[in-house]
């Protein structure tokens, strides 16, 4: 038997949630879901766990303190100290607070820029890389579910169309995978 991949179009996120409720607890298993703008409460419904960025966040964060302050201590201490304000340049920890601002900023310059390229690698959005969007209106108007026979052993792929019409869907979409 071929493996197939079942779309079903919605026209309300609300309808969505209902059929993805409904078929989840029919034993189908959601493969994924595809909308132009976020629909909450969808992630609980169809098993996606929480995602891991805020942590990677926090670390790139870390990276950008420690950068921030081996800089400051290189060029402000190290390398070229100066006199500003009849501060003393000798120790680092005299000095740490006329650097709090460069420090903070540097980390958030480094944790926001860092994260909006792991977004984009994590989601394969960025330019080159291959796309997958089923339907191009789930850009527009329509939220989309897709369901996979490989996923889904115990019921067959009339089975799962059956169960589809029973919801208020407005297209389903067979392909071949």
């Amino acid at each position: 038997m071929a493996n197939k991949v079942i779309y079903a179009v919605y026209e309300d996120p609300e309808l969505l949630k209902s059929a993805a409720r409904k078929l989840v607890t029919a034993g189908v298993k959601v493969r994924d879901v595809f909308s132009p703008f976020p629909v909450h409460g969808i992630d609980p419904i169809i098993g996606l766990k929480r995602t891991r960025l805020g942590i990677v966040s926090f670390m790139f964060g870390c990276l950008g303190l420690s950068l921030a302050i081996l800089g400051t201590y290189y060029m402000m201490i190290y390398d070229w100290p100066m006199n500003i304000g009849g501060k003393p340049n000798r120790y680092y920890y005299q000095n740490v607070t006329s650097f709090i601002p460069v420090l903070f900023e540097f980390t958030v310059l480094l944790a926001a820029h860092c994260m909006a390229i792991t977004y984009l690698i994590r989601n394969k959005t960025l330019p080159g890389m291959p796309g997958r969007n089923p339907d191009p209106r789930s850009t527009d108007d329509k939220f989309i579910i897709e369901l996979r026979t490989e996923d889904n052993h115990m019921h067959a792929p009339e089975a799962i169309t059956g169960m589809l019409r029973e919801t208020t869907v407005f297209e389903i979409n067979e392909r071949q995978c």
